[in-house]
């Protein structure tokens, strides 16, 4: 079973379909060989039996009340119909045809059993070319003595049934014949779409220009259409890559010449900010810079890779996260003031470093833009961070999560690329928004009725 599935694996659509159509044709042969033939024989039967009755019984009707008359006989029916009387031995046909000798001798042999109610007698006769037929007749005696033979030759039922089964093949010929063309019309027309998207995927990997016409509502439609996303969506990240590697270059290029120079004047005895002192601190601080982009860099890439690996349900204690951020950052700006509006015990579904590094950079971010204060709410499955700082414009607004995005200052939106993977990883949403006094960060993710009720019960378990 496995070869043939191999097999069938290497063929073409083509080929597939002249395989289906020879196996659906010798399944009806077998069908009509061991079903079909046995039900047509017992029709022929039944209905030889069944116009032999007609004009047997029409006859008999005819002959008690015209005995010195003789009843119409249809030529092409087929049937031979005469008289016999027994006591003279005489045989009397109507309107053409004759009964053979051994039919004679049939008929003589069964006469005495022949009543006034049909009799019907199968002779097995043997034909000139050696073949032996079943003749059928039936036998009634007449008011006059006489007995009335209805004769069907064996000859017109093998007529019969093989134009009976003429007739069923070449139907079954003919609906197999229109079912092929339709199912090779339809094969040509997933052929020529696929071909379309093997040319366009070949030339999208070559790196060359590559269009898809391929116009159709089906599955094939839907890859289609996929494709062409997936091209759009490539270019796009190409475009964001280059942009994002010589805009970083750029950045980095700058502490890079500026720990460069000032070195190289030390160096010459030359203190470019005055003092030794004031020209080292300098370039300790552009290597700082340099070392904060690096790392960003290098948790940026690492947060690529990021699975969610973890045991189902929420088992982070988001107080304890933020609470550790807030101890290590707040002093950055003094003057600021925290709000917090945080609700006990919230757990979320994540590790602890990943959603550290979301918390760190968002309340980073708002540090950056805040004038007097930040706001801290941790609700049930939601966390939100507000600054009091200036409205973000709408177009960045609606791009700033995206990979290598640049921020409004000039800098490149790598913290923010990395709380969206963070985020999305473990199934949570983040959206950035505008308020009239500042603009707020949220995250949240949906839940039902259901896990807000097990979320309420593992809190009262904790407890």
């Amino acid at each position: 079973m496995k070869r043939i599935y191999l097999w069938i694996r290497e063929l073409s659509l083509t080929q597939q379909l002249i395989t289906i159509v020879i196996l659906v044709i010798g399944v009806f042969g077998v069908f009509l060989s061991a079903f079909l033939t046995p039900s047509i024989d017992v029709f022929t039967r039944n209905e030889m039996y069944r116009m032999l009755h007609s004009n047997h019984e029409s006859s008999v009707y005819y002959l008690n009340r015209n005995a010195d008359q003789r009843p119409f006989v249809s030529p092409d029916s087929g049937i031979i119909q005469g008289t016999y009387d027994p006591d003279t031995d005489t045989f009397r046909i109507f309107d053409g045809g004759s009964f053979t000798q051994e039919e004679m001798q049939d008929i003589r042999r069964n006469a005495g059993d022949a009543g006034s109610e049909a009799s019907d007698y199968i002779l097995h006769e043997r034909n000139a070319n050696g073949t032996v037929s079943d003749v059928q007749y039936s036998v009634t005696r007449l008011k006059d003595g006489r007995l009335l033979i209805t004769l069907l030759p064996g000859a017109y039922e093998e007529q019969f049934r093989t134009l009976l089964v003429n007739s069923v093949v070449n139907m079954n010929v003919v609906i197999a014949g229109l079912l092929f063309f339709l199912l090779l019309l339809w094969v040509a027309s997933l052929i020529h779409p696929l071909n379309q998207i093997r040319n366009y995927a070949n030339r999208i990997k070559n790196d060359e220009e590559a269009e898809l016409n391929v116009n159709r509502r089906d599955e094939i439609g839907e890859v289609a259409d996929a494709l062409r996303d997936m091209q759009e969506e490539l270019e796009k990240q190409n475009q964001e890559k280059e942009e994002m590697i010589q805009n970083i270059s750029h950045d980095l290029k700058t502490p890079i010449a500026t720990i460069r120079s000032y070195g190289e004047s030390i160096k010459d005895g030359i203190y470019p900010y005055g003092t030794l002192e004031k020209s080292i601190d300098v370039i300790i601080e552009h290597a700082d810079r340099l070392d904060k982009k690096v790392r960003s860099l290098i948790t940026l890439n690492k947060m690529g890779y990021l699975l969610d690996d973890c045991p189902e349900g929420d088992t982070l204690n988001m107080n304890d996260v933020i609470d550790k951020v807030l101890l290590s950052l707040k002093v950055i700006r003094p003057e600021i003031t925290f709000e917090r509006i945080m609700d006990p015990e919230v757990y979320f579904h994540g590790d602890e470093d990943p959603w550290r590094i979301v918390v760190e950079n968002l309340i980073d971010n708002a540090l950056r833009y805040a004038v007097t204060r930040i706001c801290i709410q941790l609700h049930d499955a939601e966390l939100i961070i507000f600054n009091d700082g200036k409205p973000i414009d709408q177009a960045t607004l609606n791009k700033m999560f995206q990979p290598y995005e640049k921020g409004t200052d000039g800098q490149f939106g790598l913290g923010l690329s990395i709380v969206y993977r963070v985020v999305t990883t473990y199934g949570y949403r983040v959206e950035a928004a505008n308020l009239p006094d500042g603009v707020q960060f949220r995250i949240w993710k949906e839940i039902s009725r259901k896990e807000k009720r097990e979320k309420e019960r593992a809190r009262g378990n904790r407890k």
